[in-house]
């Protein structure tokens, strides 16, 4: 493929990149834009690509799937967790324009990086945060959390900062879970098979 327009058509094709506003999102951000020089030629393949400090951008078929499964509307708080080189940030913040995202990252040399490439597109509904001793923004709390890397088993902290009504998806070891958070605080779980994930640090 030589173009993220290419990118989109491929996903859709696949039936992974369903919703008109996601699919906007995917025509509008460049994957080429987040990532490393050296991997330009590679930058529209469906696969992950090693952005620095043992990270990596995540394929784009995961990414489709996983922003799919938020069920993403224009006017949403969002938290993603390990935002990386910025793709999946772009993406969130492109497909909630009136909504606000806030990006989080552990690691200070893909936080810079994430920095740069996100302005490329002049966002002003981004803001990024070095991540703290405790998983996600325990005073805060999102309509929406994205969970770029794998942790062993459900964190509690993370779904108590999820609205009501809120929708977490966090990748459990080699799944993909689904967190639906009730209008009562109660929350139900759906998990998706089949994927690797880097392991998740706090």
């Amino acid at each position: 493929m030589n173009s993220h327009h290419e990118l989109s058509v491929y996903l859709q094709r696949r039936g992974v990149l369903v919703s008109p506003l996601l699919i906007e999102s995917f025509n509008t951000i460049d994957r080429k834009d987040f990532v490393p020089p050296s991997m330009q030629d590679e930058a529209y393949e469906d696969y992950p690509l090693f952005i620095g400090a043992g990270q990596t951008i995540s394929q784009p078929y995961t990414v489709a799937f996983m922003l799919e499964l938020l069920e993403l509307k224009e006017s949403d708080t969002i938290l993603d967790i390990g935002c990386g080189s910025g793709w999946t940030t772009a993406l969130l913040a492109q497909t909630a324009g009136s909504g606000f995202v806030t990006g989080i990252e552990r690691i200070p040399q893909l936080l810079d990086l994430a920095r740069s490439n996100l302005k490329k597109y002049h966002f002003a509904n981004i803001r990024l945060k070095i991540a703290g001793k405790t998983l996600g923004i325990p005073e805060e709390t999102f309509d929406k959390i994205l969970v770029s890397a794998a942790a062993e088993e459900l964190p509690l902290e993370l779904v108590r900062q999820l609205n009501p009504g809120g929708i977490m998806v966090i990748p459990i070891q080699n799944e993909v879970a689904v967190i639906n958070k009730g209008e009562d605080g109660s929350f139900d779980r759906r998990d998706f098979y089949g994927f690797r994930f880097v392991p998740l640090i706090y």
